[in-house]
């Protein structure tokens, strides 16, 4: 399906390592134009210059998700550069996991900001230059955890559940510009998510569990590719997936 991923400019949060790192590695092999997002700045602008060195195009904007003036700031950049946004993928996230009772509140916090807020104003920055050309794609990370809750993922699930929320009210409302919606939820992924977990047992279980049952990161990346590669009169709006051998 790389003939409608050839030539496109795609949007990435957290594409500084795991699964945003992997879907801008895929997507250029495509032919995509890829621009870069994340705090670590010295890492995108790594990636962008190995994927330029590679014959691809990409550029490196430092951002963070939390403040949506530099999500504003890395969709506009695009455009500026590029003439268009064709594809915003909000794939930032964290997943501090803890039981409620720990009282955790700033992990919570940050979880509501990065992974709810964060999708919002990602949607916020692209929809505007969407609209205005009745075109677009808008990709939505959320999780395995949107779908099932387990304890210990109460404040994860919750932001999860609400991005899937959000994507399902955001593709009835953008029906007349043309736009297409998608949720992608992945189970057990080979990423950095498990290390935003606070708590050390929590994070030693967590950890154990990756290591016996995770798929590599370019599982989403084909995914991504998938959902885009679809003619355009073609919307892919919910794909859940998981390790084959996880259980929930």
């Amino acid at each position: 399906m790389s003939e409608n991923i050839q030539g496109k400019v795609i949007v990435i949060t957290g594409a500084s390592s795991g699964l945003g790192e992997a879907a801008a590695r895929h997507l250029s092999t495509k032919g995509a134009t890829v621009v870069l997002g994340a705090r670590r700045a010295e890492r995108i602008e790594a990636l962008a210059a190995e994927l330029i060195a590679g014959g691809g195009k990409a550029l490196a904007v430092t951002t963070d998700v939390t403040h949506s003036d530099q999500v504003k700031r890395l969709v506009d950049t695009a455009v500026e550069k590029y003439g268009r946004i064709d594809v915003m993928i909000n794939n930032a996230g964290l997943m501090p996991l803890s039981p409620l009772e720990r009282l955790k509140i700033e992990d919570w916090d940050r979880t509501i900001d990065v992974n709810i807020k964060g999708v919002l104003y990602g949607i916020a920055a692209a929809l505007p230059h969407m609209k205005r050309r009745k075109s677009g794609h808008i990709i939505n990370v959320s999780s395995v955890a949107g779908h099932k809750v387990r304890p210990g993922s109460s404040v994860y699930a919750a932001t999860k559940t609400a991005v899937r929320v959000l994507s399902e009210g955001l593709r009835q409302e953008v029906k007349p510009y043309n736009i297409r919606t998608t949720i992608i939820s992945p189970g057990a992924v080979s990423s950095e998510l498990p290390d935003s977990i606070t708590e050390p047992d929590v994070n030693t279980d967590i950890h154990k569990f990756y290591d016996a049952v995770a798929i590599p990161a370019d599982s989403l990346a084909r995914a991504v590719a998938f959902a885009i590669g679809q003619p355009e009169e073609v919307d892919i709006n919910e794909i859940l997936y998981r390790p084959t051998r996880q259980e929930l």
